[in-house]
This record gives structure tokens, C-alpha cells and sequence, in this order.
């Protein structure tokens, strides 16, 4: 099931520098954010691969970013390339070709995908921010309504702890 995550508020931390891209997953994220507003994860004939909840996080990001003057760009995966963590050594170049052209990027995606991006432009000057983080993993009824409309009905979200975000424990010698 996917991981659900909730956004981070980013921007004034991110409106310090002249540019920023913002870098999508296409699942987690568009399935949390269509639990938490209850609607559709997709509308099959309509917008494959969009959610509207998620669109409209997106959208608002990149015209709060635009308000603080930083240029900006939104980099998405397509249907081979749908999930950070699964993408191809090829969309990793052009991650890090798109990259090259901004100082700041924002991972819109659970904390895999933060450090995916992380490791991917390790050898730029991009400064990578967390865009999302994760609440636990979505335990989700599947849902199939008229017209194709593809949705989640949240049943259960499980807990779980991501260890990079641990407080620093006292080394003892």
C-alpha cells in the first residue's frame, strides 16, 4: 500500500534561493492527498496520471515560490517512470540535466524519495529540500466509480518511523 504523507510548508525556507524545481512522485503522495480530501486518485479517460488534490498542491507551491520571485519548474515522472524510487537510470540523467538548471529542488514524494533525489544529485550544487513526509502506510479500500474514476477509501494508516529523522542519541566512551 502507499506510504501517507502530509506536506511540509517548504517555501520560506526554499524562497532563499533564485530558483527551485520541483520533483514529483506520481503515487504516494496523489493517493494521500486524495484520502485526505476524498477524491478520486484518478479519472481514467480524463487525467491519467493526475490527481486533482495533488495538482492543486503543486500548482500552489509553484506560484508561491513564483510570488517570492524564484524561477521555477515541476519535473514528472510519466508511466514508466511513476515512482521515485523506481525510476530508470535514464530518467536519473535527465533529473540530473533538468536539475542543473536550479539551485533548489523540492521532493514531493515519502522520505525514499527525498533521499533518492538526494543521491541522484550528489554531484550538483542543488540544494534538495523535503517536500513531504511520511504519516505511516495507507491501508486502503480500492474504489471504482462512474465515469472510470479510481478511488481510495482510507481504512487504516499504520505508524512507522523514519530513522533519518532520529534525534541525535550521546555517544558514551
Amino acid at each position: 500500500m502507499p506510504i501517507y504523507l502530509k506536506d511540509l510548508d517548504v517555501v520560506p525556507e526554499v524562497a532563499k534561493y533564485k530558483s527551485a524545481l520541483i520533483v514529483l512522485c506520481r503515487f504516494c503522495p496523489a493517493a494521500s492527498l486524495a484520502v485526505r480530501n476524498n477524491k478520486p486518485f484518478m479519472t481514467i479517460f480524463r487525467s491519467l496520471l493526475k490527481t486533482e488534490p495533488y495538482e492543486a498542491l503543486v500548482d500552489n507551491m509553484q506560484l508561491r515560490l513564483e510570488k517570492e520571485g524564484l524561477k521555477t519548474g515541476v519535473f514528472k515522472g510519466n508511466l514508466l517512470n511513476y515512482l521515485i524510487c523506481l525510476w530508470t537510470s535514464g530518467w536519473r540523467k535527465k533529473l540530473i540535466k533538468r536539475a542543473g538548471q536550479f539551485e533548489a529542488v523540492v521532493v514531493m514524494g515519502c522520505e525514499s524519495a527525498y533521499e533518492s533525489v538526494q543521491e541522484i544529485l550528489k554531484s550538483t550544487d542543488c540544494r534538495v529540500f523535503q517536500g513531504m513526509e511520511s504519516e505511516g502506510v495507507l491501508n486502503a479500500i480500492p474504489k471504482v466509480g462512474l465515469p472510470f474514476n479510481i478511488a481510495f477509501e482510507k481504512y487504516k494508516v499504520t505508524p512507522m518511523i523514519y530513522q533519518g529523522k532520529q534525534p541525535e542519541q550521546e555517544v558514551r566512551h
